[in-house]
Order: C-alpha cells, then structure tokens, then sequence
C-alpha cells in the first residue's frame, strides 16, 4: 500500500455500529484504494449483519479505526447489559418450596400481609339531626391512613358491605379505630367508634373459610357504651384472600369516587366470542328497475356493523342476476346487529338506485361446524317508495337466493399467527381436551420511568394486562410508584404448547374515573411475549424481563417487569400428540380464505374485540387491547423488513458455512480431512443404503450434543434482531408516521426515492432468478439451436453410458472429480457452466 495514504492493513473482526451511511464496493477482489483519505473501502467481507460480526481483510484509515473502536465500546457494551433477561430468587410462597417445584396454593408470588375490615351494616344508631334522622357511614383508621363507606340518608340501619386493606408493611400504628359518624354539612358528628388491638387480631390463611362477622357495642371517646352496633370482621390475611380484589386499599388512598376505583382494582375480561359470517350470494329474482329501458348494472353490498362489503356487478345483465360470490364478516355473540342487504343498480357512475333490501336477525342463522354446505334459502327484498311525502312499502317483492351461515370451524384470528395465544375453532363442541395449565405470578417491577406529572412532580400509576386466550387479567394499579409490587397470580388453562402469552405494563391515566381525564390514554410502559413451547414443564421461571418501548427517537428501557411462570403438563402425550396436529382447524386447509381477506377479517376482529372490552367495567380500553394485539404490526417499516432480511441471512448463514466446508475440503485446506471425506464417500457409494441412517444418526449426534447449550432462559425482546437499536432517525420517524402519511412533501420524496432504490436492488436480484430459470426451460426449447442440439446429444450419450455403467462406478469418478487435487483444477469456470451461461434468456425481449 503507498505510504503517503497513511492506511492501516490488519485482519480485522470487529463488531459494526451504525455510525453513517457507507457505501462499499460489493466485490471480493483485492482493490487499490483510492487516494481519498479518511474513506472506509472494505476489501473482503465475510458475514452478515449489523447484530453479528463482520470479518476479513480490510484497510482503513487510521483515525477512523480508532473512532470506530471507540464508539463501538460506548455504544455496545451499555446496550447489552442494560436489554438482557436476569434471572431471580425471590421469596415465593412464603418459602414452601420442594425442588423445582412449589406446594402452597398461592405459590408463584410473594406473600403480601393485609389488615382487613369487613363493614357490613349497623342497627339502632342513635339520631344526632335536630330532626331526629341520621346519615351514616363509617370511617376505618390506621394510623395515617383511613377510608370511608359511603353514606346513607336518614337511614338508622345501614348495609355496607365494604371491605377495606392496610398493607401490613406500611402500617403504623397499635390501634385500630373504625368510627360512625354523621354526614353534614359544617362538621360531621362522631356517633361512636370501636377500638381493636392489632396484637389481638386473628390470622385467616386461604382456604380457610371466611370469618364470620360479628356485632360490636359503639363506645364514646372516653370508653362508655353508647347505643347502637356496628358489625364487623376484622383478620390479617395476604393477597390470596377472595376479599382482596374488591377492597379498598390503603395504598390507594389518594384515589376518590366510585368510577375511580373502580379503574384501579383489578379484574378478568373474556374476548367475546367471535365467528365467521360467510354470506354466499347465489342470485335474485324479478328485480324491478326504475328505467326499464336499460340493461341494469346490479350488485349486493351487505352490512354488519361498521362492516360493509359488496360483490362484483353482475355479468348477466337482467332482472335476474347471478353472482355466485362468497362475502366474510366477523360477528360477536351476543349478536346485537342483524345482517342488513341491499340489491342496487348502478345508474350512473357515482349514482346507485336500491332495489330492494332486507334485514337477517344473525340469531337465526345456521351455523356449520365443517365443510359440508348449508342449505340455500330465498329472501324477500322490502322496497318502500314516496308517495305524497309519505314512505310506502310495496307489496310486491323481489327475492334474493343465499346461503347464509356461521362457520364454527374457524378460528377468528385475533392475533398474528405467529404469536398466537389461542388456536381453537370457534365451536365449543370442536374444542380438544386441555394439556396443561399455565401459572403466571406478576410480582412487581422495578425502574419505572416517569410516564407524567402530577402536582408538579413526576410519578407513575403502574398496572399490568395479560392476554392468553380469551382471558385478559388486569391487576390493580399501584399509585404513584416507580417500583410497583403487585404480588397477583393468575391460571390459564392450556389447549396447544405452541402459543404465546403477552404481558404488557402501562401507566393509569383515569384515576378521577373514565370522564374526568379529558380523554387521556393510557401510557404504554412496555409489553414481554414468552412462548409456551420454550417452557420446560413444573420448571417455575423466575425471571426480570426488560421493558422496551420503540420512540421515534429510539429504543428505550422503561423499566423491568418481575415474573414467575410455571406450565404444568397434564398429559405427556396429549402435549406431544399436538405437534403432529395443523396448527390451525381444518377449515383453514379443506376451505382456506385469502390473505386479503384474513387481513381484513383480523383487523375487523380485533376492531371489535376492543369495542367489547372497552364497554366494560372498569373498561380496559382501546388502547391497552389494541397495543397487546399488535394491531400495526403489517404496517410497513424500514427497520422491520431490514430484521426480516438478516433473519434470512441468518437462515442462509448455515447453508453459506458448509458450502465453505466443502469448498476446503475440495481445495485440501486440511489434507486428512479430505482424506477423511474421500473414505466416507468411498463408503457410502458402496453401500448407498448406509446414507440416511447416517445422515439420521449425524443429526440426533448433533442434537445431543446441543442439548449441552440448551436455552436455560424464556426468549424475551431482542433489541439487535429487531434492528431497534441501530435504527435511523429517519427510518424510526417513517415507521411512527400515520397512514396516510402527515410528513412534509420532501420527506415524502426522499422517502419515495429510498423505496425506490432498494425495490430497483430487489428488481434486479428477481431478474437475475428468472434469467436462471429460462435458461434451465431454453434447454429443450430450441431457442438456441444450436446449444438444445448440443443438449440433446448430450443426453443420449450419457443415457447410453449410465445404461451399461454401474451406478457406483458413476457415483466414484464424479465424486473423486469434485474432489480432486488443487493440482489439477482450472481457475478458469467449467464447461457446464459455461455452456449454460450461453443459454438464451428473455430478457433481450424486455423492454
């Protein structure tokens, strides 16, 4: 290399950090660099990707080297700690733990101790109104901490039933004090209290039964008996008590109002049940036009919802049309929308005429359970007119031929296939026998970042969602906490090893309840997927997951997430039956639907989905259902199709390293190897029934000595396989861009531009594959006739040779031939190929 370049020559391997655009030449040559100093020219590269490792032998500038190596140990390094799955201990089940697997009931999470106070109602409360009425209720207080029932008016006999939780870790106090007092306007009067020991009070541990509560005399400050009773239960319990979802918790204590805390406690949705509407127009009949001096231009638009499909227009022009064509909506029990279609004749081009309607109650429509079709039925078309200004309905009715069913042999996907939490048909009676039971323990999370502000102050109001099934569990929201502990342990039953559980964490925003917030939404904080088929059973996982969130400024840890997961198999070989099973119904393979239309029926589903669940109570809304769904996850995104392509890379990678094997062995870079290999193939030419069990028997060697490195850990989010951090700003700003799109017309341009210059490199990578293949079909083409001549005989010759050679002896010479010494090969392509690189291809005929 010249001196005066400065350039550093070394056999490099060092990891890439995105620090600019560089375009390198794509060649393996030896290259002269270009007297530019300072520019980077990669002169042989071996490898793939961003994530893994680039090798070979390179000159660069030595100033650049050494930035390169710098940033790389800033930019790597942080990243790789910060994005990894830890492993736990925690204190779970309160220490009842045999082996590898736990025996208390509430087992997968920390025991948390709770003070509880049943309030269930009062008799004979005194009047304390100079009207001689009474509005009571009653205050529970723990030392700085104290709840409210609500109150009654004028009501001397009250009925609470209200259950109220003091963390025992916050508790500070000896006393107990549970008071009635008198709702007023001024002040509120003291109508007596009851005092209780906390050294005193009873332990109730599940599944024991509930303590029975009990009538207490209210007492005056001073300790004289007063009239009236207040009855109470009071016990120490922890969270598996079946009074803890609905208490009042004293770490709440700042959330007022019923809508309020309702929003904060926890809860379980079931998804509605969900079907596939198949409306399979066959014809109609005695139609009647307005203009009857035209042929009618006639099609069906059917509506369910805020769906709206419509056929094509009929090719038989008449007043009886045939269309023969299959329309799919998603539908949801209870079914609350009938079915609503109409018969419209196209007029003009922006013009359409009805010709008749009808309505079809979905309550009354046949549902299949496999391939054999329903029967057809005839529909009345209702018309109405104006008359006078009045509507009028005409007598006369055209009909409309269908086939309208239910299919229950489909599973309505909700999610993408590829993390699915459930693949079940819709049909219960179609359901298999469980396998097993999934056990999932969300213990607390830890590093929470800071998702508003609140009175000047940042805080976060922290709870979790988990979705496997139809069953969606929400636990409550831990107020103003960057290290929440939630401490809940939830069980699905499960139907097929292979699905995914997500659990995703997200930040309150309606703590004044659901019309107070001024439509705020619920602040993503991060979600986790572990697949079930990577769970060793009665193992229990302990884990901290990190909590990644993509911004448009790059990817960022919100915290970490605590989980144990336990799946328990029922039945070995059921579990093991179901890796021989379709992953999806039947009826997605005897009946398979589009992928337009799956798409378009996954996006109506999870539409209604959460519509559904937002319409509970407390609603787990929009937001939340639609995040866990990954509903734009078939969104376009530069950084995605860069990670689907180097995980093609990786695929290929395998295929790429014993191509080089081989490639060394046939060159004799390591000459007892290749001898080795001449044996084995010798061997196995001889005796050509030894190559499968050899080959089996090489794979299940590899198996077992892979079990060695086997995953010990659940997969969790990989930032460097999502090409999350090294994406551009750019590409990052796109992917968060609405559809359509609200970026300036010359960020469009130049996106446009960008789009076009990677579609022109995969335009010319699939002509080079057609090229390939005309050349293979141009062989018996006689396009060139010459070389199909030449082809031809060649057959012949050789069909002459093999007939009266032993296939062995075949198999030897073209093996030895490939193999042969580097002393006897040509640098120089072979005549095969070069003989098909003369083939013809067309395109000479393109223009």
């Amino acid at each position: 290399m010249k001196s005066d370049l400065n350039l550093v020559e070394a056999q490099c391997t060092f990891r890439f950090a995105v620090l600019g655009k560089l375009d390198l030449p794509a060649t393996e040559d030896v290259l002269e660099p270009p007297r530019d100093k300072g520019k980077v020219f990669l002169l042989l590269i071996t490898g793939s990707h961003s994530g893994g490792e680039l090798e070979g032998f390179c000159a660069f500038d030595k100033d650049f080297v050494s930035s390169v190596v710098a940033s790389a140990s800033k930019m790597q390094r942080p990243h790789q700690e910060d994005f990894s799955l830890k492993e736990t201990k925690p204190h779970l089940g309160g220490g009842k733990i045999t082996g590898d697997k736990l025996t208390s009931t509430y087992d997968l999470v920390e025991q948390m101790q709770y003070l509880y106070v049943r309030v269930v109602k009062a008799k004979d409360l005194p009047a304390k109104d100079v009207t001689g009425s009474l509005d009571p209720y009653v205050e529970v207080k723990l030392g700085n901490y104290k709840g409210t029932t609500r109150h009654f008016e004028k009501k001397s006999n009250p009925e609470w039933s209200q259950v109220f939780a003091f963390s025992k870790d916050r508790i500070q106090a000896s006393v107990l004090e549970v008071t009635v007092k008198d709702k007023d306007f001024v002040k509120d009067d003291f109508v007596g209290r009851v005092l209780f020991d906390l050294n005193d009070i009873p332990k109730r541990v599940p599944p024991d039964s509930p303590l029975a509560p009990q009538w207490y005399r209210l007492e005056e400050r001073n300790g004289n008996k007063v009239k009236g009773e207040l009855m109470l239960a009071v016990w120490m319990g922890n969270q598996a008590d079946e009074a803890f979802p609905e208490a009042w918790h004293s770490d709440a204590a700042a959330v007022s109002g019923a809508d309020g805390l309702a929003n904060i406690r926890s809860k379980v949705y079931l998804s509605p049940k969900l079907w596939y509407l198949r409306v399979n127009v066959i014809e109609a009949q005695d139609l009647i036009p307005n203009d009857k001096s035209r042929f009618p231009e006639v099609y069906v638009k059917a509506i369910l919802g805020n769906q709206a499909l419509r056929t094509r227009v009929s090719m038989s022009k008449t007043i009886n049309p045939l269309w023969n064509e299959d329309l799919m909506f998603v539908a949801a029990e209870p079914f609350e929308e009938p079915l609503i279609l109409s018969v419209e004749d196209r007029v003009a081009p922006n013009k359409d005429e009805v010709l008749g309607r009808c309505a079809i109650p979905l309550q009354y429509v046949d549902r299949r359970l496999d391939h054999r079709p329903v029967n057809t039925r005839w529909f009345n078309l209702e018309k109405h007119v104006i008359v006078e200004g009045e509507k009028k309905e005409i007598k006369f009715a055209s009909r409309i031929h269908m086939r309208v069913c239910l299919e229950g042999g489909y599973h309505v996907l909700d999610e993408s296939t590829h993390y699915s939490s459930d693949l079940r048909p819709t049909a219960k009676q179609l359901w298999k026998s469980s396998i097993g039971v999934l056990e999932v323990g969300v213990l607390s999370a830890q590093g929470l970042s800071p998702m508003k502000t609140k009175d000047g102050r940042a805080t976060t109001d922290a709870y979790c969602v988990a979705k496997y099934g139809q069953k969606w569990v929400r636990t409550r929201t831990i107020i103003d906490s960057f290290a929440p502990r939630w401490n809940e342990q939830y069980t699905w039953e499960v139907f097929d090893p292979c699905t995914v559980i997500t659990i995703g964490v997200f930040d309150n925003c309606h703590l004044q309840g659901g019309d107070k917030s001024g439509g705020a939404r619920d602040s993503r904080i991060g979600k986790v997927r572990i697949r079930l088929s990577t769970l060793e059973t009665d193992r229990v996982y302990t884990h901290s997951y990190p909590l990644l969130v993509l911004h448009p400024t790059g990817v960022k840890k919100m915290g970490e997430i605590h989980l144990a997961v336990r799946f328990t198999c029922s039945s070995l070989v059921n579990m093991m039956h179901m890796y021989s099973q379709p992953l999806l119904p039947k009826m997605h393979y005897l009946h398979p639907l589009t992928v337009t239309q799956l798409d378009n029926l996954r996006h109506q589903a999870t539409q209604i989905v959460s519509l559904r669940l937002s319409r509970a109570e407390p609603p787990l809304r929009k937001e939340i259902v639609e995040y866990m769904l990954d509903v734009t996850s078939h969104m376009w995104s530069m950084r995605r199709s860069k990670a689907n392509f180097f995980r093609i890379m990786g695929v290929l990678g395998v295929v790429i390293s014993v191509g080089k094997w081989f490639d060394q062995i046939c060159n004799w870079k390591n000459p007892i190897t290749t001898v080795l290999i001449h044996i084995l193939f010798l061997i196995l030419v001889l005796y050509p029934e030894l190559i499968l069990p050899t080959i089996f028997l090489y794979l299940f060697l590899i198996g077992i000595w892979y079990y060695r490195w086997r995953p010990r850990h659940p997969p969790h989010m990989d930032t460097r396989l999502s090409c999350a951090d090294t994406a551009h700003p750019d590409e990052l700003d796109e992917e968060f861009d609405t559809f359509p799109t609200s970026r300036s017309p010359d960020i469009i341009r130049m996106r446009y531009d960008r789009i076009r210059s990677i579609a022109g490199r995969i335009q010319t990578v699939v002509g080079d594959l057609a090229t390939q293949g005309e050349r293979l079909q141009s062989l018996l083409s006689w396009r060139d006739p010459r070389a199909t001549a030449l082809f031809v005989i060649f057959c012949l010759v050789a069909a002459v040779v093999l007939y009266v050679t032993p296939f062995q002896a075949v198999g030897l010479l073209t093996g030895f031939y490939v193999l042969r010494h580097p002393r006897f090969r040509y640098k120089l392509p072979s005549v095969p190929l070069n003989f098909f690189r003369r083939l013809p291809a067309r395109t000479d005929c393109m223009l």
